[in-house]
């Protein structure tokens, strides 16, 4: 399949914990489609990752068990959402945290991508000290 350039999905989960390595799950996720600078679709859902969430990632992400009894499971979810990006590049802010969850969460359906995934956060800080080396030669 050939990628679309002119279109990037920025997404954003909220998991369990820091790794999916773990035994860490995702609970939520959070993308917009964004077709030559206009968004043109918008992905969220809940999902129940097979377990309770501790009062911590509760208190961390607002998400609570209650919200997340009647969530689709995190493999029907993740089966909408892999459509829902195929053929188009990936961005998120710390993309190596996103990265491994997503990877993790579709190699359990046994689905993947075909775009390259980017940093946002890693691009912010380049631009950031590019700003502050020009303005200190300036």
């Amino acid at each position: 399949m050939i990628v679309n350039a002119d279109t990037l999905i920025i997404l954003d989960f909220e998991t369990t914990g820091l790794s999916p390595d773990m035994g860490d799950r995702a609970i939520e996720i959070g993308a917009v489609k964004i077709e030559d600078g206009e968004i043109t679709g918008r992905f969220q859902e809940l999902m129940y990752p097979g377990r309770r969430v501790s009062s911590f990632i509760a208190d961390y992400t607002s998400i609570t068990n209650d919200m997340l009894v009647d969530a689709a499971p995190c493999e029907e979810v993740m089966h909408r959402f892999a459509d829902f990006i195929q053929g188009y590049n990936l961005v998120a802010h710390n993309a190596s945290f996103d990265k491994r969850f997503l990877d993790a969460e579709l190699t359990r359906i046994d689905r993947g991508y075909e775009g390259e995934f980017s940093c946002s956060l890693l691009v912010a800080r380049r631009i950031f000290k590019m700003h502050r080396a020009i303005n200190w030669v300036s």
